[in-house]
């Protein structure tokens, strides 16, 4: 998720938010690059997109998906198991009167319904720092994001995600709306273009002062969003500035191959605002509409609807909060875990990641890895 602050003489407070935030994927890259490395298979969970009761449940969910949508305060479906573990539809409401009014069977498919608050774009304590100012080369999992991200008094930021390859180049991975969501020369009479430098830590941990950063990447702008169903962007690393093996705070190096989602799958992410931390996956091909703001805030908004997405339990946002967009979402396992998606919404109850194979796909890029 993406934070923003006021824009201070003395250092700003944070914005309070709990909205769901999610990443914009982009149009494309300008290297040719190699075919994306296919997801290892070989640890995928029982309840995988592969599973044929998975596969029946969420054709009886993406049948009903737009009728249920079009129901006050449903903003989201996806497929998921119910408190007995067999495969259900889930449905997230925004609502009590949504929640009393929703189905408790679909075809005859369980019906599990989630109270969550509304969905956005977010910017933005543990043993390390995930927001202080790292000698070079830095690790990944901290605090960052576009140099000029900042507006109407507010500056912005998130997480400078996960080291990726793009053709000959190492790139650092986040979300559109972190390095390149202001394209309206509104608030402070820039846009994000390419070429533009990519900072750490981010203005929101500078006081809005870029000169207290450092410059660690340069922005490759592809407009993930709004026509893509990705939230997602990337910058190429400076040289120098980044640890070339990719190694993420807390997480240490990760695999260069990735791994499927499964209803159940342990996973974890660090991340600008709540550093490491730890949680599973409770649904499979999600659809989900988002909010987002075309610049740091107060923006001219848009609604974003995703589908084939990945749902996480963020019960009290301890997983996922403000700030912690664009964290890579990784198997919870302590060598060299596997990429599983890469997150960018979320809310007090739930948070959202693109899978992680939508997003290399869309860029012609492999994971950095061992």
């Amino acid at each position: 998720m993406k934070l923003s602050f006021t824009r201070p003489r003395s250092l700003m407070p944070m914005l309070v938010g709990v909205a769901l935030v999610l990443v914009m994927g982009l149009w494309g890259c300008s290297e040719t690059a190699d075919t994306p490395m296919a997801p290892d298979r070989s640890d995928v969970g029982t309840w995988s997109l592969a599973n044929p009761q998975l596969q029946s449940v969420m054709a009886i969910q993406n049948l009903h998906t737009a009728r249920l949508m079009a129901q006050p305060n449903v903003i989201g479906t996806a497929t998921t198991l119910d408190d007995n573990g067999q495969p259900a539809v889930m449905l997230l409401v925004t609502s009590d009167a949504a929640k009393a009014a929703a189905p408790t069977v679909l075809d005859g498919v369980p019906v599990v319904v989630v109270l969550t608050d509304p969905i956005v774009a977010f910017k933005t304590t543990t043993t390390v720092s995930h927001i202080a100012k790292q000698i070079p080369p830095i690790k990944l999992g901290t605090s960052g994001g576009w140099r000029s991200d900042l507006a109407n008094g507010y500056c912005c930021g998130g997480t400078l995600g996960s080291l990726i390859q793009v053709g000959t180049q190492k790139r650092i991975l986040s979300n559109y709306h972190v390095f390149e969501a202001d394209i309206v020369a509104g608030g402070n009479a820039v846009v994000a273009a390419t070429g533009d430098y990519i900072i750490q830590p981010g203005l929101i941990d500078v006081n809005c002062s870029a000169a207290s950063a450092q410059n660690v990447a340069t922005l490759v702008k592809t407009s993930s969003l709004p026509n893509n169903n990705v939230d997602c962007s990337s910058a190429t690393i400076v040289t120098g500035m980044v640890d070339l093996t990719g190694a993420i705070l807390e997480v240490g190096t990760i695999s260069a191959t990735t791994v499927a989602a499964s209803v159940g799958q342990l996973v974890k992410k660090s991340g600008r605002t709540t550093g490491l931390t730890r949680s599973s996956v409770t649904g499979l091909n999600a659809t989900i509409s988002i909010q987002y703001e075309n610049e740091c805030a107060g923006g001219v908004a848009f609604t974003k609807t995703f589908t084939g997405q990945i749902v996480i339990a963020n019960s009290r946002s301890k997983f996922l909060a403000g700030g912690d967009s664009g964290s890579l979402l990784v198997q919870d396992i302590t060598t060299n875990p596997k990429a599983v998606g890469l997150l960018f919404a979320g809310s007090t109850t739930t948070a959202i990641a693109n899978p992680i194979n939508s997003v290399l796909s869309f860029f012609g890029a492999t994971m950095v890895g061992i």
